[in-house]
């Protein structure tokens, strides 16, 4: 019925125009038509968050929040609400939340996190729903993208790719006389592979002794710290590992109880008890990956010709409560990064 009254409406108005002539100018014709092309448009935009951490949590906020702040700012609508999932870290759960998607004809899906992107992708490899990725480590590594500059395909999105030399020296500088380093991460994570690789390639050229401690679960994470406490590791390095991130709050004193302080890869980490966290701003992670999506949906941008986004903050993190367990003063670090922020233990950012 709208639509037809809508209809009649715009015959009145042609014939309005043939009756007076031209009296309008064709600057006004222009604005109208933008007018009709946004006013009351909605569009249906699935939001997948891989599992329920304080990094991804912080991701999925700022996307909302910047999604809610373009619609207004452009006269349009993002319908998340109904169509924003966690996948618990299942992929079981994961498929069926894509099948959902698919049926429900979405017009955007923003996965977050490698193993969400995965499945995503997977899922519109024939419907070709474009997808916007946020928090894609090594997206090309992934098989997610076949370039970073030219994704190539319907599916784009941000990175937070780590600078893991970057936290390598930085575990030298707190801790000089470091023999053993951990790592502790999920073999089964693609995104914390090529990390771990590159920390390995560290230790051997700086004669570092490595221990690698590997988890799938909470549980075995929990295993594998007390593994590297017994190992009386100097440090423990983990990448942007969201199995460890879910278990950091019961693993953190472990390690500030043998003074073994705990680098990482993201700032959660660190206000989830470790001693660094040191990588992107999430919250602007979050916002740019809102951003390349509106771009997609509003500007009828082509994902396959957008290069992935990576932000190179460089932010340091430091739990002051583990610092002062583990003894080394925050002051360390102070030249050391694009900016030194210091946090408290906490499960959420504020």
């Amino acid at each position: 019925m709208k639509n037809k009254v809508l209809a009649g409406l715009l015959t009145v108005a042609m014939v309005a125009t043939m009756v007076t002539g031209c009296g309008s100018s064709s600057e006004d014709t222009s604005e109208s038509k933008e007018e009709t092309k946004t006013e009351d448009t909605t569009y249906k935009v699935g939001i997948v968050q891989y599992v329920d951490d304080a990094s991804l949590n912080q991701i999925e906020k700022a996307i909302e929040a910047e999604l809610d702040a373009k619609g207004e700012e452009l006269g349009v609508t993002f319908d998340y609400e109904d169509y924003t999932f966690n996948g618990q870290a299942d992929s079981t759960v994961l498929n069926q939340i894509a099948a959902d998607l698919v049926a429900d004809e979405v017009d955007i899906i923003i996965p977050i996190a490698t193993p969400a992107a995965m499945v995503m992708q997977s899922a519109t490899e024939d419907n070709q729903i474009p997808v916007v990725f946020s928090a894609v480590s090594d997206p090309v590594g992934a098989g997610l993208v076949a370039d970073n500059e030219a994704p190539g395909s319907n599916i784009t999105g941000t990175s937070d790719a780590i600078d893991t030399e970057g936290i390598m020296n930085l575990i030298l500088t707190g801790n000089p006389d470091a023999k053993k380093i951990g790592l502790l991460y999920d073999k089964s994570q693609d995104s914390s592979i090529g990390s771990i690789e590159d920390a390995i390639k560290f230790c051997e050229e700086n004669n570092l002794e490595y221990v690698e401690k590997t988890g799938t679960t909470s549980a075995e994470i929990q295993a594998a710290a007390d593994s590297l406490v017994a190992e009386k590791v100097d440090a423990v390095f983990t990448p942007q590992d969201n199995t460890v991130m879910t278990a950091e709050l019961a693993i953190f004193e472990k390690f500030t109880d043998a003074k073994i302080p705990h680098y990482t890869g993201a700032d959660s980490f660190a206000l989830n008890g470790a001693f660094i966290g040191y990588g992107v701003n999430y919250e602007n992670l979050g916002t740019v990956t809102a951003d390349m999506a509106v771009e997609v949906l509003v500007d009828g941008k082509n994902p396959a010709e957008m290069p992935v986004e990576t932000l190179e903050d460089g932010i340091i993190t430091i739990n002051t409560e583990t610092a002062e367990s583990v003894g080394i003063a925050v002051e360390t670090f102070k030249d050391l990064g694009s900016e030194v922020v210091e946090t408290v233990t906490a499960k959420e950012f504020e």
